[in-house]
């Protein structure tokens, strides 16, 4: 992924590494106030997401290790590992695009965001989910194949 020249870059995986991401953004870290989904299954996962739609997104899989998991209105993927099961991101393909928000907690180190805030995504029907994830989401997420 080509960061653009005022671009910070944050890196993350899973636990095991199978799955990296990297998220690059011109945003300071103190602009993004990351979206708690109050749903059962982002809860248990103690998922809180940050997007930008100005942003990139890339997702480096080794063989086998992306697990995609729908729930709720059955609209977006839930992007797992396979071996250790960390949530690293949330994705969604629409007109021939994949729009996905990065899961802050699977970001190495302190990433500087806010506090997160909690969302209900699970009150809006699925129109009204795309529509605003057509908003907020990272556009033209990228999938790698990893080297092992």
């Amino acid at each position: 992924m080509p960061p653009t020249s005022n671009a910070i870059i944050f890196h993350g995986s899973c636990h095991c590494g199978r799955l990296r991401i990297g998220f690059s953004t011109e945003r300071h870290p103190t602009d993004f106030t990351p979206r708690a989904c109050d749903c059962p299954f982002c809860r248990k996962h103690g998922a809180a997401y940050v997007s930008d739609p100005t942003g990139r997104l890339s997702i480096s899989v080794r063989e086998g290790a992306l697990h995609r998991y729908r729930q709720g209105s059955g609209t977006a993927d839930f992007l797992l590992c396979s071996q250790c099961g960390v949530l690293v991101a949330v994705a969604f393909e629409h007109a021939d695009r994949v729009y996905g928000a990065v899961n802050i907690g699977c970001l190495d180190g302190d990433s500087g965001f806010m506090a997160p805030v909690p969302a209900s995504p699970q009150l809006l029907d699925a129109d009204e989910k795309v529509s605003r994830w057509l908003k907020l989401w990272i556009p033209d997420v990228e999938f790698d194949a990893a080297d092992d």
